[in-house]
C-alpha cells in the first residue's frame, strides 16, 4: 500500500475493515501527493527530529513523515483505526502509534520520554471542531517543540494570520502571534479529501518563539486585558475594559491614557505591542495607583 493517499486505496481499506468514517470526530481523509508533499516539506522535518502527529487517519502524513524524521509519534483517538495503522505503517521502524485523546495527551512528558532530537515538530490535519483548543494546549501548556504545522479550516487560518483593523483580527490572532510566527505552508481545496468536506483548508506553520515578541509584566493580565477588549468589539476600549479587575472607568481611562492610546479606539485597532503597553499599565495602576494632575 504505496499510495496510501490514492482514492482507491482509502475505499479498499475503508471495505476491507469496515470502517465507517466519524463526523463527530472530524475525520476527513487527505488524496492528494502534492499536498502531503508541500506539508512535509513545509514542516522543516529534519532527518534527527522527533514528530508528533495529531490524527494519523490511515497513516498518509505519517508515512511521509517517517521517511524524513528519526521517530514519528502519531497520537490517533479512534480505536477502530489501529488495525489500520498497523497495516499500512507496518514497514516501518520508527513510528510509534498512541491511542489517546490529544486533549489529554501529556506532550511534555511524551518529548522528555523521547529526550536527544534535534527538534520536535508536530504535525496533523486538525479536527475542525476542536482546532483552537489543540493548537492553546500547545502553546499555554510551554510544550517544548519548535514548530506545529497544521492543516486547519481556511476561516481559522485567516483568523491566525490577521493583521490589526481587519475583520478577522481578534483575541486567538493576538494570543497566537504572541507565542508564535505564522507562516502559510498552503492553501488546500476541499476537493482533495475523502470525504470532500465543506469548506477549504489551509496548512499553517507556527514557528514558536524563544523569545516573546513583547515584554509584559504579567502574562496573566495581558491576557485578561485581550479578551476584555475583544469581549465586546464594537465597543471603545474605554467601555469594553471598563470593569477589568474591577477598575472604574475613570481608572480605566488613566491607564488608557499613560499608554498613550485613545480611549475611543476598539481592540481590534491595537497591535501585539499596544496591547504589551496597555496590560503593562493597568499592572502598574493595580500596584501603584497613577495620579494625575
Amino acid at each position: 500500500m504505496d499510495q496510501l493517499y490514492a482514492p482507491s486505496t482509502i475505499k479498499q481499506i475503508r471495505e476491507k475493515y469496515g470502517f465507517k468514517l466519524s463526523k463527530s470526530l472530524g475525520q476527513n481523509f487527505l488524496a492528494d501527493k502534492n499536498i502531503i508533499d508541500k506539508i512535509i516539506e513545509g514542516s522543516l522535518i529534519g532527518d534527527n527530529d522527533l514528530v508528533i502527529e495529531i490524527g494519523p487517519g490511515i497513516g498518509v502524513l505519517t508515512k511521509a513523515a517517517a521517511f524524513k524524521a528519526k521517530k514519528v509519534i502519531a497520537i490517533e483517538i479512534d480505536k477502530q483505526l489501529l488495525p489500520i495503522l498497523a497495516e499500512t505503517l507496518s514497514g516501518h521502524d520508527n513510528i510509534e502509534i498512541i491511542n489517546k485523546d490529544i486533549l489529554k495527551t501529556d506532550f511534555g512528558e511524551l518529548i522528555s520520554n523521547n529526550p536527544g532530537y534535534q527538534a520536535v515538530r508536530i504535525i496533523g490535519n486538525l479536527p475542525y471542531y476542536i482546532t483552537t483548543p489543540i493548537i492553546m494546549k500547545v502553546l499555554e501548556e510551554h510544550v517544548a517543540a519548535d514548530s506545529m504545522t497544521i492543516m486547519l479550516q481556511r476561516e481559522v487560518a485567516d483568523r491566525i494570520k490577521a493583521k490589526p483593523s481587519t475583520k478577522d483580527y481578534g483575541a486567538l490572532t493576538v494570543a497566537i502571534q504572541y507565542y508564535c510566527t505564522v507562516e502559510t505552508v498552503t492553501s488546500v481545496p476541499k476537493e482533495v479529501f475523502i470525504p470532500r468536506p465543506n469548506v477549504d483548508s489551509t496548512v499553517i506553520r507556527l514557528s514558536i518563539n524563544k523569545e516573546k515578541p513583547v515584554e509584559l509584566q504579567s502574562e496573566s493580565l495581558f491576557f485578561q486585558t485581550i479578551k476584555a477588549g475583544f469581549g465586546q468589539r464594537r465597543k471603545t476600549l474605554l467601555n469594553s475594559l471598563t470593569g477589568l479587575n474591577s477598575l472604574t472607568k475613570e481608572e480605566v481611562l488613566q491607564v488608557l491614557k499613560a499608554a498613550d492610546i485613545d480611549p475611543i479606539r476598539r481592540a481590534e485597532t491595537l497591535s501585539i505591542q499596544e496591547f504589551a503597553n496597555l496590560s503593562n499599565q493597568f499592572f502598574n495602576f493595580i500596584s501603584v495607583p497613577i495620579i494625575f494632575n
